[in-house]
């Protein structure tokens, strides 16, 4: 398996901070793989609330993750501050591709990037629903078009 190299800053269209805790931070000095994971979720559903566009606790349509890989280049370590970018590299009918990457704080490349797909689905049935014109139009501003994804 070939590892996709790091995509710059320029390459995401939204950012938000996160900052890292003590208890991230695994036996061997550095953020443990797992809490990557938890940045990605972050930076995605943050957008979604603030666009207005995901209600958590009562919405009718629900992103469901089917799909997540992370690329590691460096190891983050408390108490770095992130930079998560985000951008969109696929649009479809009920699903989403998003891809991030982690930035420790003013650097030009990821310490780590990736992607997660979440299909959309309504809560009660959980069946796949086509997304909502809302949706699509939060979206639209992080799509960015490339021949061959980075996460």
């Amino acid at each position: 398996m070939n590892k996709p190299a790091p995509a710059p800053r320029t390459a995401y269209p939204h950012f938000l901070s996160i900052a890292t805790r003590w208890m991230d931070n695994d036996v061997y000095g550095h953020v443990n793989n797992v809490v990557y994971y938890s940045y990605f979720d972050t930076v995605v559903n943050e957008y979604l609330i603030r666009s207005g566009v995901l209600d958590i606790e009562h919405g009718t349509t629900i992103g469901l993750v089917v799909e997540t890989q992370c690329n590691y280049f460096a190891p983050i370590v408390f108490p770095d501050r992130i930079d998560a970018g985000l951008r969109v590299v696929r649009l479809g009918t009920s699903s989403v591709r998003y891809e991030v990457g982690l930035f420790r704080e003013g650097d030009a490349e990821p310490a780590a990037q990736g992607h997660f797909v979440h299909v959309y689905v309504d809560r009660e049935t959980r069946r796949p629903v086509a997304l909502p014109d809302s949706l699509r139009a939060a979206l639209e501003p992080l799509l960015v078009t490339q021949d061959a994804p980075a996460g």
